[in-house]
C-alpha cells in the first residue's frame, strides 16, 4: 500500500462510537432535520425523487456557496462529498510527482499523507505556541523554492483555533507569488469565530488560490457529507474531472438540505447558534482546566470547535488517550496525531453537560493514577 494510514481519522473511526464520552468531536452538536427544516421543506424532502443530482453540485446549492465569497459565481464551485474529498481532488488536480508542498503544522494531516502517496515532498512550517500560535513566516519563506507547487494553509486552524491576521495573509500571498505557487486554504471552520466576525477568505486575494469549505464543522451538519472547492473557473472544471473518478456526486437530498442551510437568514441562525455554544463551553472547559493550576496550558482559540491543550505529566499522549478510553470510557485525540506529544485535543462544540460529564471522568482518572 502506497498511502500511509491516516492516523487521526482511523483512531476516531475505531473508538469514537465505543465510549461513553466522545470528546474528540471537532465540530458542533449536529442538527436534526426537524430542527433545521420547516414542515413544508420536510414535505418536499420526503417527496424528492431519489435520482442522481448534477454531479458538480446543483445550481441552487452552488449559487448559495458562491454567495459566501467575493467576486465568484457558481462556475467557480465544485460540490464534493465532504471536505475530505475536496482535499483529495484538489491535491490530484494541482500536484504532480516530484512537486514540493509546504504545509502549515499543526494541521489536519490528510494532505500530508496524500502528498506522500502522490510521490511529492511535504515540508512543514510551524505555528508557534510561544507566539500564541502565530505562524513562523520566516520559516515558510526559507522552505519555499523552485519546486514548491503548493502552500497548504488551514485558516481557522485545526487544532489550535488560530486565525491569520490580514498582514499574515498578505505575507503568505507574497511568499507564494515569489515562487509562483498555489495557495490551498482549508477554511472549513470559517464561520465559527468566537467574536462573531467572519474572517476573510484567501479567495479573491491572489489568482492562484483554491479553497475548501463544507457544512460538517462550522455548520453542524456532518451527516450531509457536503464539502466544496472554490477556484478559478478553468481549474474548477479540472477538479470536476477528478471528481468523476471518485464519488461522482453528493446525494440529491444533501443538495436540497444544504441549499436551505446556506440561505442567508438560516445560515446566520446556524452560525449564531454554534458560536453561542462555543463561547459558553469554552468558559466551562477553561474553568475545569484551570482548577489544576499549571498542569494544563492552552492558548484561547479564536475560532473552531476545539481546544488544543498541553499537559505536564510524564506520559505519552497516545498512552494517555488509550488509558482514558480503556479505564474511563472517555475518548480524546492524542497530540501524537499531529506529531506533537504532550498535547491533547478536546472538542468544545458539543452539549455543555455532555462535555463536563466526560471531564469529570477524566478528573477521576487523574486522581486515581496521579493523585491529583
Amino acid at each position: 500500500m502506497n498511502i500511509p494510514i491516516f492516523e487521526l481519522e482511523r483512531v476516531q473511526s475505531l473508538f469514537e462510537n465505543t465510549v461513553d464520552y466522545n470528546l474528540t468531536e471537532s465540530g458542533f452538536h449536529p442538527y436534526t432535520l426537524s430542527e433545521l427544516l420547516d414542515k413544508d421543506q420536510i414535505e418536499t424532502l420526503t417527496n424528492t425523487v431519489l435520482g442522481y443530482g448534477q454531479t458538480n453540485g446543483s445550481i441552487p446549492l452552488r449559487k448559495r456557496i458562491s454567495a459566501i465569497y467575493e467576486g465568484i459565481n457558481e462556475e467557480n464551485v465544485l460540490v464534493t462529498n465532504g471536505s475530505s474529498e475536496a482535499n483529495f481532488v484538489a491535491c490530484h488536480t494541482l500536484l504532480e510527482k516530484g512537486d514540493e508542498v509546504v504545509m502549515m503544522i499543526p494541521n489536519y494531516m490528510q494532505i500530508w499523507g496524500l502528498v506522500q502517496e502522490m510521490g511529492c515532498t511535504p515540508k512543514a512550517f510551524h505555528l508557534k505556541e510561544e507566539n500564541n500560535w502565530a505562524p513562523d513566516l520566516d520559516e515558510l519563506r526559507s522552505m519555499v523554492g523552485p519546486k514548491t507547487k503548493m502552500i497548504a494553509i488551514c485558516n481557522p486552524n485545526n487544532p489550535t483555533g488560530y486565525t491569520l491576521t490580514d498582514e499574515e495573509m498578505q505575507e503568505i500571498i507574497a511568499i507564494a507569488k515569489s515562487v509562483d505557487a498555489w495557495i490551498y486554504s482549508d477554511e472549513v471552520y470559517r464561520g465559527a469565530e468566537l467574536n462573531g466576525k467572519v474572517i476573510p477568505s484567501f479567495v479573491g486575494m491572489y489568482d492562484k488560490v483554491m479553497a475548501c469549505g463544507g457544512l460538517s464543522k462550522a455548520y453542524a451538519l456532518p451527516g450531509l457529507r457536503l464539502g466544496w472547492l472554490i477556484g478559478p473557473e478553468k481549474l474548477t472544471a479540472d477538479t470536476w474531472a477528478y471528481h468523476d473518478y471518485t464519488s461522482i456526486t453528493a446525494g440529491v437530498l444533501s443538495h436540497y438540505v444544504g441549499e436551505i442551510a446556506l440561505q442567508p437568514q438560516k445560515r446566520m441562525e446556524i452560525l449564531n447558534r454554534n458560536r453561542a455554544m462555543l463561547n459558553e463551553n469554552l468558559i466551562a472547559v477553561r474553568e475545569w482546566l484551570d482548577q489544576y493550576g499549571d498542569l494544563f496550558e492552552y492558548i484561547i482559540p479564536k475560532a473552531g470547535g476545539m481546544l488544543f491543550v498541553k499537559y505536564n505529566l510524564d506520559i505519552n499522549s497516545t498512552e494517555l488517550a488509550d488509558w482514558l478510553r480503556k479505564e474511563k470510557s472517555v475518548f480524546i485525540v492524542a497530540g501524537d496525531c499531529y506529531g506533537m506529544d504532550n498535547y491533547f485535543r478536546i472538542g468544545i462544540g458539543e452539549r455543555k453537560e455532555y462535555i463536563l460529564s466526560g471531564l469529570e471522568r477524566i478528573k477521576e482518572a487523574l486522581k486515581e493514577r496521579f493523585g491529583l
